[in-house]
């Protein structure tokens, strides 16, 4: 066997963890990764920035959005000036559900880096990184991104 046969067993366990916080908040695995996305990355907070970041959807973005908004874990602020471009942002509310997905996410690397050294995890990330960036570009090239996929 090889990474590409299990790779699949690395994002179950993901999901496996996660859906404990899911399941406590009753998200969908989306609005979940929507919130986590939008603490982790706050350079990008506009449902554009998560469809092209993510290679998610349009319509399963603005869903979760929709979802998110009307339980009071996100806001939108439309920019001034521009009523097209609307900002998101996590609201306090949303911060019981970061905590425990932030646990959870330090969880899973706890587990996937169990028995290697600093170095070993360095050169895996890096690694990982490179084999990500190539994919990437091998989707450009064919005119693809990762969700046409």
């Amino acid at each position: 066997m090889n990474f590409w046969d299990h790779h699949k067993a690395i994002t179950c366990y993901y999901e496996l963890l996660m859906s404990s916080v899911c399941q406590k908040y009753q998200l969908r695995q989306m609005e979940y990764d929507i919130l986590m996305f939008l603490y982790h990355n706050p350079q990008y907070h506009t449902a554009a920035d998560i469809v092209r970041v993510r290679n998610s959807t349009k319509s399963h973005v603005s869903t979760s959005l929709k979802v998110l908004e009307e339980r009071g874990l996100i806001e939108k602020k439309v920019a001034d000036g521009n009523k097209k471009h609307i900002d998101v942002y996590l609201s306090a509310s949303a911060q019981p559900i970061i905590a425990e997905g932030l646990e959870a996410q330090r969880q899973f690397a706890r587990d996937m880096f169990q028995g290697l050294s600093e170095p070993q995890i360095a050169a895996c990330k890096q690694a990982f990184q490179k084999i990500c960036d190539n994919a990437e570009e091998c989707l450009k090239i064919k005119g693809m991104t990762h969700h046409e996929s």
